[in-house]
């Protein structure tokens, strides 16, 4: 889940970038700084919640054992 987390967040730096040169001759600097903030605000939060909630706490144990019936 860390490596969907990492895609996540590069690719809405991406959409970011894009989004700001986009808007380059249709708002204001502040407007365009406004709306890249509120996305890499997203793209952080978005990340961390899928690494935080995405990681797995039992992934280094073996899995159990099944009875195999006749």
């Amino acid at each position: 889940m860390e490596i969907a987390a990492i895609i996540f967040v590069v690719f809405l730096i991406a959409v970011a970038a894009v989004t700001f040169f986009l808007l380059k001759r249709a708002l204001k600097m502040a407007l365009r700084a406004a709306i890249v903030v509120l996305i890499l605000l997203i793209a952080a939060i978005g990340g961390a919640s899928l690494w935080w909630f995405g990681a797995s706490d039992n992934s280094d144990k073996q899995p159990a054992a099944t009875k195999k019936s006749r």
